[in-house]
């Protein structure tokens, strides 16, 4: 590039810089390049000479310093400056119009909501934290993937590779775009389709086996511990959320939007903010098609309220924002001959029986396995070994057999799919249960229900015993690498016959257990991690360190692990906020006396199904037996306990438009800390109905029901003394 007078060594560089990441924003942002490869080669060329001359005119916001070192430890276990959530789904208009009604319900009737539509990218989620830098700049201090929404991993080092992520912002883009110094970027990272190809395209060269689709390969690359590897793969990444310690920066999505756009991150070009609910349904009516001409991922449509002072008067669920939701797109699917049937063996010992299919491309995606769900489903469907069958990727994630397909081109087969008698893997004799669908092992010994029950144990979600993984499960449970191989590379085909009887070769342990429950973790030592094949020093150390750290967990997350029948995340939390330990809990599940409350069905989440459930967990002996272990190895068996009152024991609130200085969740807060239930609907059992300003159509309900209505200081009131004024 030709200099118009001469330059000292620093000023040349700071042009340099300023010409490359100009450069960069307009090919990896804007996809308007000028420069031919050559020309913009040439530029970072001459940088990296000068910086080579210069090694203290370095910088880490330099284009040269894209590709650092690795992260010397792994990655670092970060906190979210607030939950990242996930949102809830709507599959149809109805739904769609549904979750519109119920928002424009909870605001008051005069206030108008926009919408902003955004195109759903099936990617990860990332956060990237920006800090002040030099002359009036903010510069990329790390970045953090979701976790599990709560906490995450700081791969700065691999977001830094990440083209389309500014390592710095100027003063002037700041300014331009009214941000501050500080500031947190949400946003999804995808791996483009060339990219995921060539990617695949490599992994057969070297004779490995093809990723599944680019949203595993995307997150896979960015935890990479080889910053290299990860900015051969080119990433991407789309903002769409601004933050800045925690909270909404700008009153608006749509501005939120554009202030990213200026500030020079990648935003989607086809977000666009929208007057009502059909205009919503046009967007997505005109979304859906372009999924196969993008070049990247989308499996839907992510509408938000725009306004944000509205978001925040709506608030949140347990686990997704009110004033969002995706709407998600009609699963691909394929037509496949089924060559076989497998049976497995799940932790609460549901056996499910999954097809194995010919191999066929849908959306991306190579599918060879699909669930069958349980007997009934087979029946319904009448499908045989040897039919073509259509496969949905439900939800574009799992795949699942939707009809037989029976034409002159697809003739019918003629095996019929016999389900077991017997666990496929311990031979227990399987059980129905009355109402139930699925066929279940109850020896809570089994061996195929163990290996289940240690990986959600582990799980991220749940203790987060980071490094044991589903190879290092296998060979704790007696397996060796050699095994888990063949295991994963059997297939059955039309003329395999499934047996009960008899597990195949590769289920049957070759050498001893070292763990037969969960309690056993805690007891494994150095030397038996070391007789495990690619196990050395440093990854014994590593696992044996995460095990003793996850004995921290919180009581929730206790609960989670011990598998109780349809005690999931919500509940566990629930269970363990209203009843501070496991023993309160544990005694709590002895029978109530004749006419008395049932202290489970009482707490919100708790039926009548999943009481009997909990009571059945803690009758157990062999299950009170592996909690005493729990006990002694040291886990967290107690928590903070929520204190319930008995003022509203009993009582139902509906809440309707807005209070003088509650808000809805305060107000919720105060009638559960109460002993009382908050329903989202006015009927005859509801006790009160509390009205603000703009009430609604629920409290029309309740006039024409005789439902009693309170106002804030009525409601008040009747918290403090129990009676109303």
């Amino acid at each position: 590039m030709p200099q118009t007078k001469a330059q000292s060594p620093e000023q040349r560089i700071h042009t340099l810089r300023d010409e490359i990441a100009h450069h960069e924003y307009l090919y990896y942002v804007d996809d308007a390049p000028v420069l031919t490869d050559a020309q913009y080669d040439a530029l970072m060329n001459e940088l990296k000479a000068l910086e080579a001359e210069h090694p203290d005119l370095i910088t880490p916001d330099s284009p040269t310093q894209r590709v650092g070192g690795k992260p010397k430890e792994g990655f670092i276990k970060t906190p979210h400056s607030r939950p990242m959530l996930s949102l809830d789904n709507a599959y149809n208009e109805a739904e769609l119009r549904a979750w519109d009604q119920r928002l424009r319900d909870a605001l008051p009737s005069t206030e108008t909501v926009r919408y902003v539509c955004e195109l759903k990218l099936d990617g990860l989620s990332l956060a990237l934290h920006y800090a002040p830098g030099p002359k009036g700049s903010a510069h990329l201090e790390r970045g953090i993937t979701r976790g599990d929404g709560t906490i995450g991993e700081d791969v700065t080092s691999n977001v830094r590779t990440i083209r389309s992520v500014p390592l710095s912002i100027d003063a002037a883009k700041l300014a331009a775009a009214g941000l501050p110094l500080t500031f947190e970027v949400r946003g999804e990272v995808v791996l483009p389709e060339a990219a995921f190809l060539k990617l695949n395209q490599e992994r057969e060269t070297q004779g490995l086996a093809p990723a599944a689709n680019p949203r595993n390969a995307a997150a896979g690359t960015i935890r990479t511990l080889e910053p290299n590897i990860v900015a051969q793969r080119r990433l991407d990444m789309y903002a769409y959320f601004l933050l800045r310690d925690g909270e909404t920066l700008l009153p608006q999505q749509s501005t939120t939007l554009e202030a990213l756009r200026t500030a020079g991150f990648r935003v989607n070009k086809y977000a666009r903010a929208v007057d009502d609910i059909d205009a919503v349904l046009k967007f997505i009516h005109d979304a859906e098609p372009l999924r196969d001409t993008l070049g990247y991922e989308i499996d839907g449509v992510v509408i938000k309220a725009d306004s944000i002072a509205q978001q925040r008067r709506l608030g949140f669920t347990g686990k997704a924002p009110r004033w969002a939701i995706a709407y998600k797109f009609a699963a691909r699917a394929g037509i496949t001959q089924l060559l076989g049937v497998a049976f497995q063996t799940g932790r609460t010992g549901k056996i499910t029986p999954v097809a194995e299919l010919q191999p066929v491309s849908i959306g991306g995606t190579t599918v060879t396995r699909a669930t069958l769900h349980n007997p009934d489903e087979i029946a319904r469907l009448g499908v045989r070994i040897g039919d073509f069958v259509s496969v949905e990727r439900g939800g574009d994630v799992i795949p699942k057999i939707v009809e037989v397909v029976e034409d002159k081109a697809h003739p019918r087969g003629s095996e019929a799919i016999v389900f077991p008698t017997n666990c496929p893997r311990c031979k227990t004799a399987l059980v129905r249960e009355e109402g139930e669908v699925d066929l279940r092992c109850v020896n809570v010994s089994c061996p195929a229900r163990l290996e289940e029950e240690l990986r959600h144990f582990a799980s991220r979600g749940v203790m987060n015993i980071e490094g044991l993984g589903e190879a290092l499960i296998a060979q704790l449970l007696g397996h060796t690498l050699a095994e888990q191989e063949q295991t994963a590379s059997h297939a059955i085909d039309s003329t395999t016959t499934v047996s009960p009887d008899e597990p195949t070769e590769a289920e049957t342990p070759t050498r001893d257990a070292l763990v037969h429950s969960i309690a056993d973790i805690y007891d494994l030592t150095k030397a038996q991690l070391l007789t495990l094949e690619r196990i050395g020093e440093k990854s014994a150390d590593s696992l044996l360190a995460q095990i003793e750290r996850s004995k921290s967990a919180p009581l929730n997350r206790v609960l989670l692990g011990l598998g109780i029948r349809h005690v999931g995340e919500r509940t566990a939390q629930t269970l363990a906020d209203e009843f501070g330990s496991l023993d309160t809990l544990i005694a709590a599940t002895e029978a109530p006396a004749e006419g008395a409350d049932d202290p489970l069905t009482r707490i919100n989440d708790v039926g009548p199904k999943v009481a009997e459930a909990i009571r059945d967990f803690f009758s157990n002996k062999t299950n009170l037996a592996l909690i005493e272990r729990l006990r002694k190895a040291g886990l967290t068996f107690t928590s903070e306990r929520r204190e319930r009152g008995t003022t509203f024991a009993g009582l139902t609130f509906v809440l309707t438009g807005t209070l003088p200085t509650l808000t809805r969740e305060v107000a919720k807060e105060k009638i559960e800390a109460a002993g009382g239930k908050v329903s989202g609907s006015v009927s005859k059992k509801t006790s009160y109905v509390l009205a603000g300003e703009e009430a609604g159509s629920k409290l029309d309900k309740a006039n024409s029901l005789g439902v009693p209505v309170l106002d804030e200081a009525a409601f008040l009131a009747l918290l403090k003394d129990g009676i109303t004024t």
